[in-house]
């Protein structure tokens, strides 16, 4: 679910910043009173705020997922090694 935010944040502020254009403000009377920098500075927070909850809530947090949980069983010394089983931890 937390994903799902920063995703929002971040396509919100995307949007923010497309709204920084000449056609947009052209086409909505509401963004023409507002200053460009301002709408810049809001957008980038926006977009960053949302980058930094996905990294912070989503993902798996630094955990390698393993496909199995076996590990090899080696048989010799050094490059002369063989993997001769495997064994679950």
């Amino acid at each position: 679910m937390k994903k799902i935010i920063g995703y929002l944040l971040a396509g919100v502020g995307l949007l923010v910043l497309a709204g920084n254009s000449k056609v947009a403000r052209a086409q909505i009377p509401l963004l023409a009173g507002i200053d460009v920098q301002y709408l810049m500075v809001g957008g980038l927070a926006l977009v960053c705020l949302g980058v930094v909850v996905l990294i912070v809530f989503g993902g798996n947090r630094g955990k390698v997922g393993h496909i199995t949980d076996e590990v090899p069983i080696y048989q010799g010394e050094g490059r002369k090694r063989k993997i001769v089983g495997y064994r679950t931890k």
